[in-house]
């Protein structure tokens, strides 16, 4: 599946403080601990609590969350399909960034070990 333009708008305005309280319900129903989400976050966009507490409470759209941030140089390395989509094959800088997030979650809620996740070799 290949997103859409509208598809690729209508991420840049989504707020993170939106979708942050569905990451924590996903992976503390699966056992996993808030801290593991934000070390997956600070790993993939340096932002460690604090600043992340600022960007909710702002309210900050994808787009100005990932504009400020300083996406780790092994990001490429996350890869396969999340929500339908194949991470590879995104060609919206945007998008991929924010499916490479989804991918890191769904990850964590699946129960991998952090050093997987966190491409660590």
């Amino acid at each position: 599946m290949k997103p859409t333009p509208e598809h690729d708008e209508r991420i840049a305005k989504m707020t993170f403080a939106s979708v942050y309280p569905h990451y924590i319900t996903k992976v503390e129903k699966k056992g996993r601990a808030k801290e593991e989400l934000h070390q997956i976050i600070e790993w993939l966009t340096g932002f460690d609590a604090e600043k992340l507490q600022k960007l909710i409470d702002e309210k900050a759209t994808f787009e100005t969350f990932f504009k400020k941030a300083t996406i780790n140089p092994n990001a490429h390395q996350i890869t396969g399909v999340i929500c339908g989509y194949r991470i590879e094959e995104i060609e919206n800088p945007l998008t991929k960034q924010v499916r490479y997030l989804d991918k890191l979650v769904d990850e964590l809620a699946k129960g991998k070990k952090m050093e997987k996740i966190l491409r660590i070799s």
